[in-house]
């Protein structure tokens, strides 16, 4: 058995395409505001990727960019600005932040209706609650793969490795209120190779290189590989690419799978929000 591979460039370039009809269509021009700071080459890269992006979909980039050295009080004033401001539909802090700055406090001042990241306690109150609201864009990247994909979520064992607030325990609440039983594994979990080859689909999201490997796939099995690294050899994931394909079903490589369906999801979110902010949905 060789896996089918889940394009994720493809499928971000449809749900990109999605976007931007859409925006054309109701005639909005939803305002994203980045939020980076400090010079870090990363994130200065993650955000200008988004940026980018955002625009070629017609959305109006309200990026602001701080110094490294920015309290505390004038990145929560900034961040309380950009929620008070009509023209901002979306706001997304660019982490992580200077060691220096509380990264959960500055979330927490993001207004839940403009938390296109769906980090804020409110989004993740309810993601719980399966109420509407703006999903994390990684997971609901994942579960727009699966569907894409024709893997049925629904009835399926699925199994989480990792427990992060990022992608781990969102990635669950989605798999759970599509109907799938839903196993999360972390650090702790005794014999993980017993539990990952009960999954008709596993999601890897523990952030350590080659950790699942064949011996922990059920043959069949959809695997989604959220994790990325950059080696000596590359760029890789949490799964062992080569001896994964020789049993998984479905399986996403790296680069290439998870990681544009994050942007694309992002720019799905500002959209929603800026629809809900105007009545439209």
């Amino acid at each position: 058995m060789t896996a089918t591979l889940i394009d994720g460039k493809e499928l971000a370039g449809i749900v990109r395409r999605e976007v931007t009809g859409r925006t054309a269509a109701s005639a909005i021009a939803p305002g994203l505001a980045t939020v980076l700071v400090g010079e870090d080459p990363a994130s200065g890269i993650y955000v200008a990727s988004k940026r980018k992006l955002s625009v070629a979909a017609g959305f109006r980039d309200l990026h602001r960019h701080l110094p490294s050295d920015v309290t505390q009080e004038e990145l929560e004033r900034v961040v309380d600005e950009l929620g008070a401001d009509d023209e901002v539909d979306g706001i997304l802090v660019q982490l992580p932040l200077p060691a220096h700055l509380d990264a959960a406090a500055v979330i927490a001042r993001i207004h839940p209706d403009k938390d296109v990241d769906g980090l804020t306690e409110v989004s993740a109150g309810r993601l719980a609650l399966n109420r509407p609201g703006l999903r994390p864009c990684t997971p609901s990247g994942v579960i727009r793969l699966l569907d894409w994909a024709g893997v049925g979520i629904k009835g399926a064992h699925a199994v989480v490795v990792g427990r992060s607030d990022l992608v781990g325990r969102p990635q669950a609440q989605l798999l759970l209120a599509r109907d799938a039983t839903v196993t999360i594994c972390h650090r702790y979990t005794a014999d993980l190779a017993s539990a990952t080859r009960t999954a008709d689909i596993l999601v890897v999201a523990a952030g350590v290189p080659g950790l699942v490997g064949a011996e922990h796939i059920k043959p069949g099995a959809a695997v989604i590989d959220v994790g990325i690294h950059r080696t000596e050899d590359g760029l890789c994931g949490d799964v062992d690419f080569e001896s994964a394909r020789q049993i998984a079903g479905h399986l996403t490589p790296v680069p290439g799978g998870v990681g544009p369906m994050t942007i694309a999801s992002l720019l799905q979110n500002t959209l929603t929000a800026a629809e809900f902010r105007r009545g439209i949905r």
